[in-house]
C-alpha cells in the first residue's frame, strides 16, 4: 500500500508493518495506526509515521545505542496491555526532538515507545518511577555505539 509521509514523500508499506497504538500517543490519541520507516542502514534513526495523517511523523532513535546506562522496568500492567511475554519480543524507541543546529537536538528518555514485535501493539509510556532520565537528553552526548 502507498502512503504519504511527513519526511520521505510517498512510500510503499506492507500491511504487516502497521503498528497499532490502541490508546493513541499522548496528545494525539485519535491517531492509532503507524509504521516505522528506516532512514538507512547506517543511520541510528527511523521515522514513526502516522497512516491516518501524513503530517504526523516523529524521528525515533534506539536509546540503548545513545545512552549506555539507559534501563527501566516495564510495569506489569504495561506488559499486560501489550501482551508481552518475553523481553525478546520488545523494541524500545525514543522520540528525537530535532533542533537547528542538529547538535542541539534531544531525545526523550522519560517516555519511551514500547513495541511488541509479535502482535504489532505499541504504547508510549511515561516512566513514573525513573526520574533519573530526562525528557530532554542531549543527543550530542552520545555514549553508545551511535557515537
Amino acid at each position: 500500500m502507498q502512503i504519504q509521509t511527513k519526511f520521505l514523500g510517498e512510500v510503499d508499506i506492507q500491511e504487516e508493518e502497521i503498528i497499532v497504538f490502541e490508546d493513541g500517543i499522548p496528545g494525539l490519541e485519535e491517531y492509532r495506526q503507524f509504521v516505522i520507516l528506516s532512514l538507512g542502514e547506517e543511520m541510528p534513526f527511523s521515522v514513526l509515521q502516522s497512516l491516518e495523517e501524513a503530517q504526523i511523523g516523529f524521528i525515533l532513535a534506539d536509546p540503548f545505542k545513545i545512552k549506555q546506562d539507559y534501563a527501566f522496568d516495564l510495569p506489569d500492567n504495561e506488559k499486560e496491555s501489550l501482551a508481552i511475554v518475553t523481553p525478546t519480543e520488545v523494541i524500545t524507541q525514543v522520540v528525537v526532538s530535532v533542533k537547528e543546529p542538529f547538535e542541539q537536538s534531544t531525545i526523550n528518555l522519560l517516555a519511551p515507545i514500547i513495541i511488541n514485535v509479535n502482535n504489532r501493539k505499541a504504547k508510549q509510556i511515561i516512566l513514573q518511577d525513573n526520574l533519573k532520565f530526562p525528557i530532554r537528553y542531549p543527543l550530542y552526548a552520545l555514549e553508545g555505539s551511535a557515537k
